[in-house]
């Protein structure tokens, strides 16, 4: 029996980037010694992909459900906004997320405490985007 697609729900600017927050604190415990590589390789995924939908959210550019997509708007977020490229960290996590949860690929050689780094600062970023605009 096929059953129906949900439908999704719509969520604001600031809803996403709570949730990337909220992703956030999972990946801040998970880089510490000894790293959780399964927690923060799929949470940190989740962190960015909130984070960029709620960057371009704010800013109406259109997204996509598709992980690739995601990294594409990451990269033209970057260009056209001035946020940290993270479309080649999106390309990585998804690699680990998939081997981890997966295993049907190798995982990239990542450095953890990096990782978490460059993830706060993204969000950190985007926070400050939505602030700055709040403002005006």
């Amino acid at each position: 029996m096929k059953s129906k697609p949900r439908a999704r729900k719509s969520q604001s600017a600031a809803d996403k980037l709570a949730l990337a927050q909220k992703h956030l604190r999972r990946v801040q415990i998970a880089w510490d010694d000894p790293t959780d590589w399964d927690d923060l390789s799929v949470f940190g995924f989740y962190c960015l992909e909130a984070a960029v939908e709620a960057a371009a959210l704010h800013l109406r550019i259109k997204t996509s459900t598709k992980h690739w997509e995601k990294a594409e708007v990451a990269e033209m977020l970057h260009k056209k906004h001035a946020l940290p490229d993270v479309s080649g960290l999106l390309i990585d996590l998804n690699d680990a997320r998939k081997a981890t949860t997966y295993g049907d690929v190798d995982a990239p050689d990542l450095d953890a405490e990096a990782l978490a780094s460059d993830i706060e600062t993204y969000v950190e970023a985007v926070a400050a985007l939505l602030s700055r605009s709040k403002e005006k």
